[in-house]
């Protein structure tokens, strides 16, 4: 078993767009999410390498610190694109196991995706769904290529499509900590009162109010 996590970060201008803050004010969100999501993958033993497939220099420092790989991702075109330049590095390297996470997701334990690799067997894909159940929050493949990845609007039924075109086996997790995200203002407004990690919460607080 050799497991990895994927993590496609956009460019910080592109990103975070429906939550309406200043341009510093996203470029600092976006570190911090991203600093947390792979802060919490660093403490899982089962987790061999995180890849972060991004075009935006200022996570380099992130990266480095945490010893992630970068794989550069030049044109941006799609999540799934970036998913697939991961996938070549993947196979390259002989992983068996790919975690695809966002960066919006950073309110889970290392125990949740622990518990989300129990669940993976050779032909097979977990989906964990957004609390909406209209996005995908987490994808585990094993092997990595055993589906082609849909993140399109409503990928979380997009997944599971095309998981039932490559003749998959399907798993839903359920986890309630991963399916917590910020796409909107709405979503930050809830994450919030939720208060799952309060320190990290209060962070957030901080970005959005000064």
């Amino acid at each position: 078993m050799k497991t990895s996590v994927i993590i496609p970060v956009k460019t910080f201008q592109k990103s975070k767009t429906r939550l309406h803050l200043s341009e510093d004010k996203t470029k600092d969100l976006c570190r911090l999410l991203l600093e947390e999501v792979i802060k919490t993958i660093n403490e899982i033993k089962l987790i061999d390498k995180i890849i972060v497939v991004t075009n935006e220099e200022q996570v380099l420092d992130i990266i480095k610190k945490y010893d992630c790989e970068k794989i550069q991702d030049e044109y941006e075109t799609s999540v799934n694109d970036a998913v697939k330049l991961a996938e070549k590095y993947l196979l390259d390297n002989e992983f068996t196991h790919s975690i695809v996470l966002p960066l919006d997701v950073p309110f889970f334990y290392s125990e949740d995706l622990e518990e989300l690799l129990k669940f993976s067997s050779d032909g097979s894909v977990v989906i964990v769904p957004s609390r909406h159940f209209d996005g995908t929050n987490a994808l585990v493949r094993t092997p990595i290529n055993s589906m082609t990845p849909r993140y399109d609007e409503g990928s979380y039924s997009f997944q599971i499509e095309s998981a039932k075109k490559d003749d998959v086996k399907i798993s839903i997790g359920l986890i309630y900590r991963l399916m917590l995200d910020i796409d909107n203002t709405k979503d930050l407004e809830f994450v919030l009162k939720q208060n799952i990690k309060p320190e990290f919460c209060e962070k957030i607080r901080r970005i959005i109010e000064r």
